[in-house]
């Protein structure tokens, strides 16, 4: 017995052998990840965002370590591995081959308590209520007969506006320094609302800072973000308690809206349409919708186009008009070709639109320049799958960096320069088929909003150039001198408002 103990021994030790080399022939390849910057343990790449000489804008350090590392990157911040997709190539990839395999959003615990655990039309996961929102925003809030209704609305929103800069160089003899920026975000928020709401919200300026604090918490990185699956971290993240008290203030606004609304939602009198408001209540109490259209989601898809709507519209109106200030060229050229269309008009209507040419490319240059959500909503990968050769992991965060595609020279001659011009040698748009100029995203999660958007600002901006000249305050002449500088957070806004001279040059009579 005792001489057969250690040759059972060795048949065991051969046995336990063999079954491991079977397993490691029959196991799966280990995956090919694209490459990316060294890691440390526990904060992952986060080292390298934070020690940027960038600050805290990451579009602008992702963009420079993708330059290293190529358009497809791996990275790791904190727990979250996170694919950076830079170059139109690989955007392509994403967005249209594999689409289906990125439809979903990546949710974090600060988007949970904004989309309500992801039952929205923005963060939700792809599925059959993703689906149902999608479809009831195409052919019931955003439709081109419901963007339509809401001209009047536009119309009345931009006089105002003008009104108040107009009543302003009144009172100083003709010329004032305004605080443009401010007065552009109002109006854009207030034509939105009444949109919306069909009215405006009368605690408008308390809604549009929590609004701001929230793209500013949803784009940042704090601790329960990076760690999501921490209790830890949820528990010491001072922005995920914030995100909870700006949520509470946000829907208790909405709250006392929608109140108000389901006792009379006889709308804003616009044409023989409804605000979207009442639009959504008719089809909860109907039940024409596909979805239950419970209050909560009303509330959330409702807050969620008052927040895109407003801060992507006056962001961009913003840096629209920083640009020209800055380009001289550009605002006298702009303004020749509103003056010349409306000439003889007491003010201009959306139907005098049709006729500006070249309107509508400084405002396609300047999302180019500014794309109002640098890396559009973050997505996440579905199932695992493969993209321009490397394995992509199921669960991988995905941020689609258009910033920096937008300026990249590989596909845009003098990309950081500002020129409209350039608009029209190409037939680059807006439509999401072009993957150098993303500003709306592409592929199934695009905006479904974007007509209404855009109209609200090419009014906005021809009415501004057509009755004011514009220039930098206290005497500056050079465009240099403007601070140009951005904020962090979900929208790439301005870090200053914009305080610019307005010279009353065709009165407002309206």
């Amino acid at each position: 017995m005792e001489a057969t103990l250690p040759l059972l021994l060795l048949l065991v030790l051969l046995l336990l052998f063999l079954v491991k080399l079977v397993a490691k022939n029959h196991s799966s390849p280990p995956l090919r990840l694209p490459p990316g910057p060294w890691q440390l343990p526990l904060v992952g790449s986060l080292h390298h965002l934070l020690l940027s000489r960038h600050g805290d804008l990451a579009h602008r350090t992702l963009r420079e370590l993708s330059g290293e590392y190529g358009p497809l990157m791996m990275l790791r911040l904190g727990a979250v591995p996170t694919l950076v997709v830079s170059s139109a190539e690989a955007a392509r990839e994403v967005m249209k081959t594999h689409d289906a395999a990125f439809a979903s959003r990546h949710q974090t615990p600060t988007m949970d308590v904004f989309s309500c655990g992801g039952r929205d039309i923005l963060f939700s996961p792809y599925g059959d209520l993703w689906r149902q929102l999608r479809r009831l925003c195409v052919l019931e809030l955003f439709s081109a007969r419901q963007v339509e209704s809401f001209r009047r609305i536009r119309e009345e929103e931009a006089a105002g506006l003008l009104r108040s800069v107009a009543d302003t160089c009144a009172a100083q003899g003709g010329g004032a320094v305004v605080d443009i920026g401010e007065r552009i975000c109002r109006a854009m928020n207030d034509s939105v609302a009444r949109s919306a709401l069909g009215a405006r919200c009368a605690r408008r300026d308390e809604f549009l800072r929590e609004l701001h604090r929230a793209a500013q918490l949803v784009g940042g990185f704090n601790l329960a973000d990076l760690y999501p699956s921490s209790r830890l971290a949820r528990w010491l993240s001072r922005a995920l308690r914030e995100s909870k008290r700006c949520n509470r203030n946000v829907r208790d606004i909405m709250g006392d809206i929608i109140r108000e609304h389901a006792v009379d939602d006889t709308g804003d009198g616009v044409g023989e349409e409804e605000n979207l408001l009442a639009v959504l209540l008719r089809l909860q109490r109907d039940g024409d919708a596909q979805c239950p259209l419970t209050t909560e989601i009303i509330t959330t898809l409702i807050m969620e186009i008052l927040a895109a709507g407003s801060e992507t519209s006056s962001t961009t109106l913003e840096w629209a008009m920083s640009e020209l200030t800055r380009n001289p060229r550009v605002l006298l050229k702009a303004q020749a070709e509103v003056r010349e269309a409306f000439k003889g008009k007491d003010k201009p209507t959306e139907d005098d639109l049709q006729k500006l040419s070249y309107l509508p490319l400084v405002v396609k240059e300047a999302m180019r320049l500014h794309i109002p959500v640098p890396f559009l909503l973050p997505r996440v990968c579905r199932e695992t799958c493969r993209v321009m050769g490397y394995d992509i992991p199921k669960g991988t965060k995905v941020l689609v960096n258009a910033w920096a595609i937008a300026r990249d020279g590989k596909y845009w001659e003098e990309p950081e320069a500002f020129k409209p011009e350039r608009f029209e040698r190409n037939n680059v748009g807006f439509n999401g088929v072009d993957f150098e100029y993303i500003p709306f995203g592409a592929g199934r999660r695009m905006c479904p909003g974007m007509a209404l958007g855009l109209t609200n600002m090419e009014l906005a901006l021809a009415s501004l150039l057509y009755h004011f000249d514009w220039e930098l305050p206290d005497g500056k002449k050079k465009g240099e001198e403007l601070d140009m500088s951005e904020a962090c957070g979900l929208t790439a806004k301005r870090k200053s408002k914009l305080v610019l001279h307005a010279t009353t040059r065709i009165p407002c009579t309206y």
